[in-house]
């Protein structure tokens, strides 16, 4: 197996990596939800499966992206599919900024110094 083939491997490993934090935080997140109702009520519950998820999925995501990276960069590095590749970092990066806003309930520049994220 060559350079290539085995890079292919790496992108498929980031891929299953991804897929598998999606599926696992989304299974996880509704436990942790779960818990949080009937712990604390509906309202905690809707706020924990929010966070917990919303946390799943960005790391997901910049999983995903690193995927992305590794098969256009290393395996067809072509100008079609830098573009391509440019427009999925900029369409998940678009994605993250907007759940990271949704979790924390803040622009990240108007958080305050010493009072970190939750």
């Amino acid at each position: 197996m060559g350079a290539t083939g085995w890079i292919v491997h790496v992108a498929e490993a980031f891929d299953v990596a991804g897929a598998a934090v999606l599926t696992l935080g989304f299974l996880w997140s509704v436990w942790v939800s779960a818990r949080a109702v009937f712990l604390r009520g509906g309202r905690a519950g809707y706020q924990a499966l929010r966070t917990t998820f919303g946390g799943a999925l960005l790391l997901g995501l910049e999983i995903l992206v690193a995927a992305d990276l590794v098969r256009t960069v290393a395996v067809a590095p072509s100008l079609e599919n830098v573009l391509v590749l440019a427009v999925i970092v900029l369409i998940r990066t678009f994605l993250s900024f907007s759940l990271q806003i949704e979790i924390e309930g803040t622009l990240p520049w108007h958080r305050s110094p010493h009072h970190p994220p939750h």
